[in-house]
């Protein structure tokens, strides 16, 4: 296996032993490993005994900056391709769950953008408290990975849930993880996000609730899988996506002429963007004021962007759209499937709970143009987005498959 960097967060419970274990599996399986210590872990296992194992300094301490011209919980985050966090105990869990960073461990969590893998590990009464539980649900609704633990003989004695997954299966999981990452290799994503907006004055402007969380999380989801990706987005309060080239544009024309810019060589678009489907006839040049009277505000329709896209398409090109409805959700989006000429759709009713706008999960229906229909959970819209993008690959190979069959 290509050398990766995996990043091991080793928390202060009894399975911190373990951790040796794992670190070991993964240099042996041409990993590089970097360790991360809690306070607390330092006093179940030494650091030296991770470092003679991955060869690498083990960073623990959040005020030890070893090399002064990188922050080390910055710089270890952004050269992972996955995070461990094993053993992870139950306050642990919770620092996770909250934002809470006060150790390497955490700090770290909060910069990385990679995968994260969490491998519990505690006394049974406590991995069964509802607290924990709640905390580790927070954590899947993010699209972290929750490894279930172990049923056994516990260090305090008890018998019951909660050991430590063997480091084997932990390194089972990271390759498939891994690999499943880098499935989108070679390929060319434009990705559409967040609003538009159309101007009436310098002042007012006609857009709509969307918050582009929905294709942010596609655009990082496609970088994590080894896409690469163009980010054309609309007015939000969102970070950049690391990885992604950013085209920041506000009006419907102006994200027309960005999808087709950035489609000249590119494979799939997926259009996750609410576009203003009207525009002002006449943009005043001033504020218009209460004393001017009341306005006639006049509209016509802004640019079908995936209509226009969809006529002009090259060969092999794929194009996926969404449909954000309020009733009859499924007719609707089979029919912009084929009035658009799309070969995916992606149906949401944004009036459901958790499913509309500016919440971080949702709950789709994904239609393809052969008809096949997959109804998705209530989940984070990180997950929603892997489960997309595994669709629009499964499509893809399946037409490859029919041109050269």
């Amino acid at each position: 296996m290509e050398q990766k960097s995996i990043l091991v967060g080793v928390g202060g419970g009894i399975a911190a032993y373990k951790s040796a274990s794992l670190c070991s599996l993964l240099v042996k399986n041409g990993f590089d490993v970097q360790a991360l210590m809690t306070e607390h872990a330092t006093r179940f296992i030494q650091p030296l005994t991770l470092q003679a194992l991955t060869k690498h300094p083990v960073i623990f301490d959040t005020f030890a900056e070893p090399n002064p011209s990188e922050i080390a919980h910055i710089a270890v985050a952004d050269r992972a391709k996955l995070y461990v966090i094993a053993p992870a105990t139950a306050n642990l869990i919770a620092k996770l769950a909250h934002g809470l960073a006060d150790d390497m461990v955490t700090t770290t969590a909060l910069a990385a953008t990679c995968r994260t893998v969490v491998a519990p590990a505690m006394n049974v009464h406590m991995y069964d408290h509802p607290a924990v539980q709640e905390n580790l649900q927070i954590l899947r609704d993010r699209g972290v990975i929750v490894m279930d633990p172990g049923e056994g003989p516990l260090a305090c004695g008890y018998t019951g849930k909660g050991r430590m997954p063997e480091p084997e299966d932990i390194v089972s999981v990271i390759k498939a993880l891994l690999e499943e990452q880098q499935d989108l290799e070679g390929l060319h994503f434009v990705i559409t996000a967040g609003p538009t907006v159309e101007d009436i004055d310098p002042v007012r402007f006609l857009t709509n609730r969307s918050s582009g969380k929905m294709g942010y999380a596609l655009a990082a989801q496609a970088i994590s899988r080894g896409a690469k990706v163009t980010l054309v987005s609309g007015p939000t309060h969102l970070n950049p996506v690391p990885g992604a080239k950013m085209v920041h544009i506000r009006s419907t024309e102006q994200m027309l002429r960005g999808v087709q810019e950035a489609m000249a060589d590119a494979d799939v678009l997926i259009a996750a963007a609410a576009p203003a489907d009207y525009r002002p006839v006449q943009v005043f040049g001033h504020k218009w004021k209460k004393s001017d009277g009341l306005p006639e505000l006049a509209l016509e329709e802004t640019p079908d962007i995936l209509a226009t896209v969809s006529r002009s398409r090259r060969e092999g090109q794929t194009i996926v759209g969404f449909a954000a409805e309020t009733r009859d959700a499924l007719s609707f989006g089979r029919r912009k499937l084929e009035s658009k000429g799309l070969d995916m759709i992606i149906v949401n009713d944004v009036s459901q709970p958790g499913a509309g706008f500016d919440v971080d999960t949702n709950q789709v229906v994904v239609i393809s143009r052969t008809g096949d229909v997959d109804t998705l959970p209530m989940m984070a819209k990180s997950s929603v987005a892997d489960r997309i993008l595994t669709r629009v690959k499964a499509l893809r190979n399946s037409v490859d498959g029919e041109r050269t069959g």
